[in-house]
């Protein structure tokens, strides 16, 4: 089995601070994902290059203290991907792909950090830049490479991927715009990605346990006022292979939980 792991950290040296390590140690996952890890490669050098045995490999965005995205790895890659292409959002760290590639097979792990559209309109519609931007590389992407994209999406698609989707029908992260985006990346049809979301492809129905993000303010982590934010997205042929997903909320590493899949296959 393949397990795979994605996590936003809000901060990789916080996270640390909190016992990350020695939680991915007891996990052992063949991958893991990081987003907004926060460091620059100066922050790394002699204290995150590897994690609980794990080699890291990191996409740094160039302002300090912002976004960026790493893959801790228990298999060397064939090749590693700094970025997708678009200079306004490679330099904040959003993507790296990881492949393992070999004679018979094309195969990718990606971790991505998509924008969040929250702090307001000039963020929002950097957002919907990048969401118009990535669409055509996922695609193009997918005619050539299976993969799993591991991410904070900062979309919950459906009603049932947050606790008040009444309420936030005008709030970034559940827009009609993001939404149709999501659906479009998951339609199979002509117009689509065909792209899996693979927790829902596990558990179609689930609500208040599929949730990966609480607000830091009142008592949403306490009250499960949550969204599901983070997302495994796979080819296909990958989310077939999809057996068993965790969201692990027992320690709170940041203000999102850790979703883990395992894929029955093995690199």
């Amino acid at each position: 089995m393949f397990k795979l792991t994605s996590l936003n950290l809000n901060g990789l040296r916080s996270a640390a601070t909190k016992g990350v390590a020695d939680w991915v140690a007891e996990l052992a996952p063949d991958c893991i994902c990081m987003q907004e890890i926060r460091v620059q490669a100066s922050d790394v050098e002699g204290r995150f290059e590897q994690m609980a045995g794990l080699q890291g490999h990191f996409h740094f965005a160039e302002k300090k203290g912002y976004a960026g995205t790493a893959v801790y790895t228990k298999h060397a890659p064939s090749a590693v991907v700094v970025g997708w292409g678009d200079p306004e959002f490679d330099a904040e760290g959003r993507y790296l792909e990881l492949r393992f590639d070999t004679p018979k097979r094309k195969f990718s792990v990606i971790s991505c950090y998509f924008p969040s559209g929250s702090s307001g309109e000039e963020r929002q519609a950097a957002k919907f830049r990048f969401l118009k931007g990535f669409f055509p590389h996922l695609l193009a992407l997918k005619k050539e490479r299976e993969f799993i994209l591991c991410g904070d999406i900062n979309i919950a698609h459906q009603e049932i991927d947050l606790k008040n989707w009444r309420g936030n029908q005008k709030n970034s992260g559940f827009l009609p715009e993001e939404r149709a985006w999501m659906t479009r990346l998951l339609d199979a049809g002509t117009e689509g990605a065909g792209l899996v979301d693979v927790y829902r492809r596990l558990k179609p129905d689930t609500t208040g346990d599929a949730y990966t993000w609480w607000s830091n303010r009142g008592q949403a982590y306490a009250n499960n006022v949550g969204w599901r934010l983070d997302y495994h997205l796979a080819t296909p042929a990958m989310g077939a292979l999809a057996r068993t997903e965790a969201i692990y909320k027992t320690v709170k590493f940041s203000d999102h939980a850790p979703i883990t899949v395992e894929y029955d296959f093995t690199l």
